[in-house]
């Protein structure tokens, strides 16, 4: 698998995030039955890579903030953590730095808080993946990357009083060599009473063969039912990948499986910043 430029942003956030802006797909023919193998394996990839997950402990920093006048912030949600997954598969969250949150024209909910661990990075569920619909538009290159392009919307979008249930609605970029996902931009749907901003995330490659998100932006205004408007800015870092368990072993087709035992990680000390 090739490396990117994606593990820069973080380091040159500015110039790559206002770059990425600008658009530059060129159509190009692909047969039905080309696309359907394109969409079936960046798909079933992604699975492997969930899989692959669970065996990882990470760091995300998360910030929305609002913004008023003039482009200053207003407010501000702040939530550094450290993840990893349990035996079962459920996500652990230890929060390591929180401090009271001084937004005040809305309320970051659960929901929010379930986004940046699961729409808003990874963007499509493998198990629901039957029930979207992918147009492909075609190419982009974006660094040293010849992506697909596709964009994606759930065929049926579920009734928000009776169900939790979100999904993806926007656009991802795959990787034309290894087809996998490598970029989205998008939101969770349905919202209801609930907005939620247009996230956009830049994976990154880990270990060589995973592609794991790095960094999730969003610039965004939320407009709600009763007409207020709320220009937000979300910023979420993805970092310090390292294998925490090792119950579940994913291996390439090529590979013999191989016994692995587990590596103990030290939790990161919470710090208070000034």
């Amino acid at each position: 698998m090739k490396k990117t430029l994606f593990g820069l942003i973080i380091l040159c956030f500015p110039m790559i995030f206002a770059s990425a802006q600008t658009s530059n797909i060129v159509k190009t023919n692909l047969s039905q039955a080309e696309i359907d193998r394109i969409v079936k394996t960046f798909t079933d990839n992604e699975g492997k890579f969930r899989e692959a997950l669970k065996v990882y402990a990470f760091n995300r920093n998360a910030m929305i903030a609002t913004v008023g006048m003039g482009g200053q912030i207003s407010g501000v949600y702040q939530r550094d953590s450290f993840l990893t997954f349990k035996e079962e598969g459920t996500r652990f969250e230890k929060i390591l730095y929180a401090p009271v949150p001084t937004i005040k024209e809305i309320t970051v909910t659960a929901e929010d808080i379930d986004n940046l661990g699961g729409i808003d990075p990874f963007a499509i569920e493998p198990q629901f993946v039957a029930n979207y619909n992918f147009t492909y538009l075609g190419k982009e290159k974006i660094d040293e990357l010849d992506l697909y392009v596709f964009d994606v919307a759930p065929k049926v979008l579920p009734d928000w009083k009776k169900t939790s249930l979100k999904y993806f609605s926007g656009r991802i970029w795959v990787d034309d060599r290894d087809l996998m996902i490598v970029k989205s931009k998008g939101k969770a749907v349905p919202e209801g009473k609930q907005r939620f901003p247009i996230m956009e995330t830049w994976r990154d490659n880990v270990d060589g063969k995973y592609w794991f998100p790095a960094l999730s932006t969003s610039d965004d205004t939320l407009v709600f039912d009763n007409g207020q408007a709320v220009k937000m800015r979300v910023r979420v870092s993805y970092k310090n990948y390292r294998v925490g368990r090792t119950e579940v072993i994913i291996l390439d087709d090529d590979e013999p499986a191989e016994e692995t035992k587990p590596t103990p990680t030290a939790s990161p000390t919470p710090t208070k910043k000034p």
